[in-house]
């Protein structure tokens, strides 16, 4: 009796350790396909719903940092002004053109009889043929540049503006001359100067000499420019060749442009600044009557014009000579 009864215990307990095992066995999986579960959502443990979320937020971080990189590189409040300051200058130059075009247009309606104004193609080409004319028919100068080693870089400097200038003269006087520089080399400084500080120097509708202006041409039809000479200049002769010493020279050497003309036994004359002009008085008490190559040119060519002497020095002595006309003191 007591065996079966013990019996019977035995047999419920391991009944029910076989219930438990298989409970475990039935749950392990479970257990384990949600651990399965939980690693395929997130290597690093975080639910997929969770990593979609911090996906969001760090592409619209980027965002924001892309944006705010690119408003400091290019939305700055200087770069807005500087841009809104330049759209005002576009505007304002195309709203000018468009008034200008109505002018013209009005003035064309109200005087049919005048002409219209010329291209500036049109405006090239007719200088390039009165300086081709002054070529063949027209006055001659000639710019001595046989002096310019000596001359320091500020100095050659100066005299490349002064040619600038004296072709731009030359350009647009009605009767021009025809300029040529002699003594004047392409590997010299003075040379790679203009080209540097002139554009389209090397298109210039001009001669350029190595030789000097005493073997290019007879000595009898050279008259040298000089202030130093003893002659009045009276008149402009087309026979003739005027020559202007190409010379910038600080330190005001006398008789430099004289000495070489004696030297070839070639005529000299000055410009009549004392038969027609007087000194002014000045705070400095300067007076002077050596002037650059382009305003002995501006006076040669208004003479050549006009045929007035008073108006011609007008136009190229500047009051900072210390000299007025005669007329203007009476």
């Amino acid at each position: 009796m007591v065996n079966t009864v013990w019996l019977k215990e035995q047999r419920t307990k391991h009944m029910d350790w076989r219930l438990e095992g298989s409970t475990q066995k039935v749950e392990s999986p479970v257990l384990q396909g949600e651990e399965g579960i939980l690693e395929e959502t997130g290597e690093d443990g975080l639910p997929e719903g969770f990593q979609l979320l911090q996906i969001d937020a760090e592409g619209e971080c980027q965002e924001g940092e892309t944006l705010a990189t690119g408003s400091t590189a290019w939305c700055s409040k200087n770069v807005q002004r500087k841009q809104r300051h330049w759209e005002k200058i576009v505007a304002a130059k195309k709203s000018k053109r468009k008034q200008e075009k109505e002018r013209r247009k009005a003035n064309r309606a109200e005087n049919p009889g005048i002409c219209p104004q010329h291209s500036k193609r049109f405006l090239r080409a007719l200088t390039k043929e009165k300086l081709s004319e002054a070529k063949h028919s027209g006055p001659r100068l000639c710019i001595d540049l046989s002096m310019t080693h000596h001359m320091s870089k500020k100095e050659l400097s100066r005299l490349a503006g002064q040619i600038r200038r004296l072709y731009g003269s030359n350009k647009k006087a009605d009767r021009p001359f025809w300029i040529c520089l002699t003594g004047f080399t392409i590997d010299s400084p003075l040379y790679e100067e203009c080209v540097r500080m002139n554009d389209g120097f090397s298109s210039y509708l001009l001669d350029i000499k190595e030789e000097d202006c005493f073997s290019l041409f007879p000595l009898e039809t050279l008259v040298y420019l000089t202030p130093d000479s003893e002659h009045a200049l009276e008149d402009v002769d087309l026979n003739k060749v005027y020559i202007l010493g190409g010379l910038v020279d600080e330190s005001i050497q006398k008789k430099v442009t004289f000495q070489k003309a004696w030297e070839y036994s070639v005529k000299t004359a000055r410009l009549p600044i004392q038969e027609y002009m007087v000194r002014n008085q000045n705070g400095k008490n300067y007076h002077s009557e050596i002037l650059a190559i382009n305003q002995v040119f501006d006076i040669l060519s208004t003479y050549l014009e006009t045929r007035n002497w008073p108006e011609a020095l007008k136009k190229g002595v500047t009051s900072g000579k210390g000299y007025i006309l005669r007329n203007s003191v009476e």
